[in-house]
């Protein structure tokens, strides 16, 4: 049994995933879908984000967003690169947790999916992962870079992709960022530090 605000998660990302032509084109949405047990770990940047009522996505992507904020405080937050010399910086400005995949209360093979949120002014520098991603913005804005392209500032309902093994980064300026990521191919394997300067 799922519990109610992770049964509304589920059913708006699928409706997100059926609705948005870019996820739609990305990857076919897990079926099935398996209840899992899966410990909430909070952490303190999920209440910045929570804490942003100007943070207003399109009305196509509110459902998806509405759902993800009532799911946040009984998630379990990420440690990505906690244990490294950027670590505790990195998670002072940017969080996610996992909706559809792996470590989550929505368990599914073929693809992993996170709401991830970083505050304004905050470079996330480049990384790289073998899993091909793409990013919706559901609110604010950021500034996406992708070596070898030219840096793209995004808004509510645009997209960036991010091919595999590509290093690519985040950079918020006044506004802070909320995203719906998706994972496809090899999603087994943690991203890894391209930079590590701002």
């Amino acid at each position: 049994m799922i519990d109610t605000n992770w049964q509304a998660l589920l059913d708006a990302a699928r409706a997100l995933h059926q609705d948005v032509p870019e996820l739609a084109a990305f990857c076919d949405f897990p079926d099935p879908v398996r209840p899992q047990s899966c410990a909430a770990k909070h952490d303190l940047i999920c209440d910045a984000m929570l804490g942003q009522p100007d943070l207003r996505p399109l009305p196509g992507l509110q459902p998806f967003h509405a759902s993800a904020m009532a799911a946040a405080r009984s998630a379990q937050w990420r440690d990505t690169y906690r244990d490294t010399a950027f670590g505790e910086t990195l998670h002072a400005h940017f969080g996610s947790f996992e909706v559809v995949g792996r470590d989550t209360v929505l368990g599914a093979e073929g693809m992993r999916s996170f709401l991830v949120y970083q505050a304004p002014g905050f470079h996330y520098p480049l990384h790289h992962h073998p899993a091909e991603e793409i990013y919706l913005v559901l609110a604010g804005s950021g500034e996406f870079h992708l070596h070898g392209a030219p840096s793209r500032s995004l808004g509510p309902g645009e997209t960036a992709h991010h091919p595999v093994n590509a290093p690519h980064a985040l950079t918020t300026h006044e506004s802070p960022l909320v995203a719906y990521v998706v994972w496809k191919g090899d999603i087994g394997k943690k991203p890894v530090w391209t930079e590590t300067a701002a």
